[in-house]
């Protein structure tokens, strides 16, 4: 057991992606939905209620019946402020996660400050300033990303040719992007107690709020770049427990015995493909949440879902230590098919209390 995480037996949660909402609820992805406050609380509960129509015996949509001064969308999977706050261009659509576009930058030093002067947090300061005034409290927070995916998106490829070409400065580039990232975190953390639910609501189960480090992007690069260059933030920043990763990408079992050299890894978020039995061999304390791929699951039956299912949990070999999620299911995903995700959790359930 991990006294961090609590000792709820797989826990269960889903994602929509926002072309889902767009088409089935019209919920609409401008700039307003991110930053109008009467917005933001008006479609945050207008979720929950959907949720609740459609999964509430499943335990979806708790808060519907509650007008959340919401600060991020805790219902989308969408990282991009901390990118448009060091420099970048996002595009916000109305049926779409916003898109942020490289900037393709110089390598410089990251200034924290210019960062928390810029408009986009500006923007995050009036709309907790109007929810607080409204409201006397704030609840939720807002996706921060990673170090190597913002660097991605303020480098743009040439990142990968800094790793090669000027490997100190690249170092200090990526600490002023942790020094941005713990200053927002921590911003998060004092208003409203989380920062992670933005990243995965599956986060939101466990007893204590966990700080989740996105890592998309690490698929794209070695162990032995891993351990040189980012692996001493994660370690750093495990000392303030509890501390996760979001590894979304295909192949986490290849980052496992570098992730064992984390002294408090409580959490991983593991993308569908990775091999959950080699990341237990080396994570035997960790809380794996096992991802389902969003793509699979629209071209499977009921009964390959189930099977899927089944076999990773088993898999990761601890109940308690183990977690189920899908995130960015699109308009082509059925009702049926997420029934049946949570069905077979229940039908798991049983059977490890059986035992």
């Amino acid at each position: 057991m991990n006294k961090f995480l609590g000792n709820e037996m797989l826990p269960v949660d889903i994602v929509l992606a926002p072309e889902w909402w767009y088409k089935n609820e019209k919920v609409t992805f401008d700039r307003d939905f991110f930053f109008h406050p009467l917005k933001r609380v008006e479609v945050e509960q207008r979720m929950e209620k959907v949720l609740y129509e459609r999964w509430g015996k499943f335990g979806l949509g708790e808060h519907r019946d509650q007008a959340r001064p919401e600060i991020g969308a805790v219902h989308l999977a969408a990282g991009y402020l901390l990118s448009e706050m060091m420099g970048c261009e996002v595009k916000y659509t109305e049926a779409h996660p916003p898109q942020v576009l490289a900037a393709h930058q110089e390598l410089r030093n990251i200034s924290v400050d210019e960062a928390f002067r810029s408009d986009a947090f500006r923007k995050v300061s009036g709309l907790t300033d109007s929810l607080k005034k409204r409201y006397g409290f704030l609840t939720g927070d807002i996706n921060w990303g990673g170090i190597l995916n913002i660097a991605m998106d303020l480098r743009g490829e040439n990142i990968f040719l800094d790793m090669m070409m000027t490997p100190d400065e690249l170092k200090e580039y990526f600490a002023g992007i942790a020094s941005v990232i713990e200053k927002f975190t921590s911003f998060l953390q004092f208003e409203t107690g989380t920062t992670s639910i933005s990243v995965n609501r599956a986060v939101r189960h466990l007893n204590q709020p966990v700080l989740l480090h996105s890592e998309c992007s690490h698929t794209m690069i070695s162990e032995e770049d891993y351990e040189n260059y980012l692996l001493p933030f994660d370690q750093q920043w495990s000392k303030n427990r509890p501390f996760g990763i979001h590894y979304c990408g295909s192949d986490p079992h290849r980052m496992a015995a570098s992730f064992a050299k984390i002294p408090h890894l409580d959490y991983l978020d593991l993308g569908w493909g990775g091999d959950v039995k080699v990341l237990r061999g080396h994570l035997p304390d960790t809380f794996f949440n096992i991802r389902l791929s969003p793509v699979e699951i629209t071209r499977q039956s009921h009964d390959e879902i189930r099977e899927t299912i089944t076999r990773l949990v088993h898999d990761s070999g601890n109940p308690y230590l183990t977690g189920v999620c899908c995130i960015n299911m699109d308009d082509s995903v059925t009702d049926d098919q997420i029934s049946t995700i949570f069905e077979t959790v229940k039908e798991l359930k049983n059977e490890y209390s059986g035992k």
